[in-house]
């Protein structure tokens, strides 16, 4: 697949706006100008390679992938009952048995659950992230709590727990994959509050990248 031109474009742009937003010089009309034109410019890279990753993929035309402002929609493709053993590295596959059946429980496409995961943990069941996410697929405790899981480092506890949460943010953007995707990394309440995917770097990059491994196998 090559989207890889798009997205080393977009962590360009991102730099010189990181850059550009770190300077200490007081702002000019031109800095105010400049500083327009990277967003915008962003904004369009990002658009422009969830679109490659739609055509690449072939999908239905009326499957349109999220833009930043939640306009247009993607739904889940059709399930495909393809083991995902033939996906799967030896190690990862130790969870394919979890993964699949938490599949069937919460109706989610177990690639899309695996692609989850391994962009959350790559398929690390004692991973613990720097805001205190927890496990294969990055369970914050509170979140945990609510989803009766007891034990985050259980594999088969945290993939289920995870798949429900899945499932209810599909079930909460009425089957748009992009806008769950971005509620599961970012918190639906930020996803409601700017009515698409949040202007946050990690969220904007862990979109594309997720739907990139979930469309590629």
């Amino acid at each position: 697949m090559k989207v890889s031109t798009n997205f080393q474009h977009m962590l360009e742009l991102q730099a010189i706006r990181n850059m550009q937003k770190s300077n200490q010089l007081k702002s000019t009309s031109f800095e105010s100008l400049f500083s327009t034109f990277l967003e915008e410019k962003l904004e369009n890279n990002f658009n422009q390679t969830l679109q490659n990753l739609n055509v690449s993929k072939k999908l239905d035309p009326s499957l349109l992938l999220s833009n930043l402002h939640g306009t247009n929609k993607v739904s889940l493709p059709r399930t495909t009952k393809e083991p995902l053993q033939t996906l799967t590295t030896t190690g990862e596959g130790k969870y394919n048995h979890y993964i699949e059946e938490a599949a069937k429980k919460f109706n989610v496409d177990p690639k899309l659950i695996y692609s989850v995961i391994k962009h959350e943990s790559n398929f690390n069941p004692n991973a613990r992230s720097h805001a205190g996410a927890l496990g294969l697929m990055q369970l914050m405790p509170a979140t945990a709590r609510g989803l009766n899981v007891n034990n985050v480092f259980d594999p088969k506890e945290n993939i289920e727990g995870g798949t429900k949460y899945l499932r209810q943010m599909l079930d909460r953007y009425n089957g748009d994959v992009s806008l769950a995707l971005a509620a599961y990394n970012a918190g639906p309440g930020n996803v409601d509050k700017y009515g698409g995917i949040p202007p946050f770097n990690e969220t904007r990059n862990y979109v594309p990248k997720v739907l990139d491994t979930y469309l590629s196998i």
